[in-house]
């Protein structure tokens, strides 16, 4: 079966150096390392929002940044990503930043759309928050609400960049559970693919899959 997510001999950003590194289904994977490592680079690569020196990416097999880019964008819609900081847009509300994707992704009524933004909320603990602006909510509501817009489709892969900076352990606990979307037999539901330079040491077990960029190599932590 396809790896939801392939770096093959990929460049580092200004390293001179490439990984190759596979995400397989149902596991949460994260890569860390400091700022400098291009450890930064790799939530853009993997959807094509930029393309790097040398290698490719593979999303679910396919090679996105060949694509056009309406296609590109139809086919992104089988991801949540969560940016670094939360890239929520802060002339509109938290709920309207939820609805986003929905609104311009999808064919859903306005009615269908309103009922998925009340259970995404409830979800993530913002339902008694939905009007606040950006601005006037803390960055744990913040970095909710992104989540949430993330997984409004109910994705089958989240790549989640430095997603708990700032966070306090029980918070960040509670998002990484929120993105893995309940267990099966085979692991988590949803693939999770995160990029930071560190996780809370608390959360390490809830990660499968642990590497490090250090001086343009790859390393599997034990």
């Amino acid at each position: 079966m396809t790896a939801p997510l392939q770096f093959e001999d990929v460049a580092l950003p200004g390293l001179g150096s490439r990984i190759t590194l596979e995400v397989p289904e149902h596991r949460a994977v994260v890569v860390t390392g400091p700022e400098a490592s291009g450890v930064d680079a790799l939530p853009g690569f993997a959807l094509a929002l930029a393309r790097p020196a040398a290698g490719r990416v593979l999303l679910f097999g396919e090679d996105v940044a060949n694509l056009s880019r309406r296609d590109a964008l139809a086919f992104r819609r089988q991801v949540g990503y969560l940016p670094a900081g939360d890239g929520l847009l802060h002339n509109l509300s938290l709920r309207d930043n939820v609805a986003l994707p929905l609104r311009y992704g999808s064919d859903f009524t306005e009615r269908e759309i309103d009922g998925r933004i009340r259970i995404m909320l409830t979800l993530v603990k913002l339902a008694d928050a939905p009007d606040l602006r950006p601005a006037d909510a803390t960055d744990e509501q913040r970095r909710r609400a992104a989540l949430a817009r993330a997984l409004a489709f109910d994705p089958g892969l989240v790549i989640l960049a430095d997603p708990f900076d700032g966070l306090t352990t029980r918070a960040a606990a509670e998002l990484l559970e929120l993105a893995r979307g309940g267990e099966t037999e085979t692991g988590s539901r949803r693939t999770v693919f995160m990029t930071g330079q560190s996780i809370p040491q608390l959360l390490e077990p809830r990660v499968e899959v642990r590497y490090r960029l250090a001086q343009g190599e790859l390393v599997r932590d034990a």
